[in-house]
């Protein structure tokens, strides 16, 4: 078996431990880089080995472990952070970066040519300090639609601009008798995908700072986005709450729908069912004025390093090696991803729609990424999508939210010292 496969958490916390007070087998330095992402599990291996090849005094031990997040709070109560990590840019990063758990970046010559859109998305997560930067942004992903190019020209359908126009969409399909979206509740983590769109584009800008502060509730703020998500689940198929994320993929592959209310990320997923059609995307427009739309971008993939790690210098050549504008390319050309760096693009066809959002910097990180797990918002909407009853939501949701933001210190939250 490869050393580079799974690792039980009780070996690999032996072997940082051995690693800390040796300084690695021989002459090498062990570094423990923590990946979450499963699907690109190879793809790291792969470059962990080519950074050893030009990196001979270096040990790249990968630790690919299921339920990442789960995995690093378990390290976290051990005080075993690993030297280098990739996670997701969500509410747990923002989470962690607050407490203090990675090093802060802010000043390096790695972020120079790193979007400063997604930069600033990471600190809107959180930060250690006020001015840190805790992470750098590898790659980015899109939520929009996904949408079958030749089942449109077949109809005769425009990507549409506005609500309406996206509403009428949804209505041609159906008279057809083919299903405008496929719905994929059973999964309740798919809902957040159009919510994501849709409230960003319906919410005030400066809502989270003001529910935080408690001057603004998802009572009065939320209404119409809501209303709005549920409309767009009347046109699945009977019952969207039977089939997942696996099930909703498959069956757009198969033509079973015109639309997916997912973002790119799923793209390659859909690409394995081997479609016989184009795939396409698009910005969900939610409102009537198209200058309205933004397409939701996030750091779908950051890169951390252990605030008091062992190495430091070995953990920053490490992170500089997996930010080569070379290696980011051909990570976003495998996954679909969106570069973080400047003059660096994925020209893969399923981006074409979404491009120009990119290019102009009209994008907008994931409007759910304020809330932590400890606000069950999927499970939450999920609930919602099948009884439509708007005000047992939003008010279970306020109170979800003033139970657990009392003690929030991280993102549009934090507590300004």
């Amino acid at each position: 078996m490869s050393r580079r496969g799974l690792r039980s958490t009780a070996a690999l916390a032996a072997v940082t431990m051995l690693a800390a007070c040796a300084g690695g087998a021989g002459d090498r330095t062990e570094l423990v880089f923590f990946q979450f992402k499963g699907e690109a599990v190879q793809y790291f291996e792969e470059l962990a080995a080519r950074f050893e090849a030009e990196n001979p005094d270096i040990d790249i031990i990968v630790d690919n472990v299921p339920d990442a997040e789960t995995a690093l709070r378990t390290r976290l109560v051990k005080e075993d952070v690993p030297d280098v990590l990739t996670l997701n840019g969500n509410a747990t990063f923002g989470e962690l970066a607050s407490a203090g758990i990675f090093m802060d970046l802010a000043g390096e010559p790695v972020l120079e040519d790193v979007s400063e859109q997604y930069v600033e998305t990471l600190q809107e997560l959180g930060a250690s300090t006020p001015d840190a930067v805790n992470g750098v942004p590898f790659a980015a992903n899109a939520s929009g639609v996904l949408y079958n190019v030749e089942m449109f020209e077949e109809y005769g359908v425009e990507v549409p601009q506005t609500w309406s126009e996206l509403i009428e969409v949804a209505e041609t399909f159906e008279a057809e008798g083919i299903t405008p979206f496929y719905g994929m509740l059973a999964d309740a983590w798919t809902a957040q995908a159009p919510m994501a769109p849709i409230m960003s584009q319906t919410t005030p800008e400066d809502f989270y700072v003001d529910r935080f502060a408690g001057e603004a509730s998802f009572q009065e703020a939320w209404p119409e986005g809501v209303e709005k998500l549920a409309t767009l689940f009347e046109y699945t198929q009977p019952d969207p709450l039977a089939d997942g994320y696996q099930e909703g993929t498959r069956a757009f592959a198969e033509g079973q729908s015109a639309m997916l209310l997912i973002g790119s990320y799923a793209v390659p997923q859909v690409r394995s069912f081997e479609p016989d059609f184009t795939i396409g995307t698009f910005a969900l427009p939610a409102t009537e004025n198209p200058e309205d739309t933004r397409l939701v971008s996030g750091v779908d993939v950051v890169i951390a390093a252990g605030a008091n790690g062992a190495h430091p210098e070995e953990s920053m050549r490490f992170i500089e090696f997996l930010m080569q504008p070379d290696v980011v390319e051909e990570y976003a050309e495998q996954q679909l991803a969106i570069p973080t760096l400047e003059g660096v693009t994925n020209d893969d066809p399923a981006l074409a729609g979404v491009r120009s959002y990119i290019e102009e910097g009209r994008t907008v990180g994931f409007f759910d990424h304020q809330f932590i797990p400890a606000i069950p918002l999927g499970p939450l909407l999920q609930q919602y999508l099948s009884d439509g009853n708007t005000d047992a939501f939003l008010g279970t949701l306020d109170e979800n939210w003033d139970r657990v933001s009392q003690r929030r210190s991280w993102g549009l939250g934090a507590v300004e010292s």
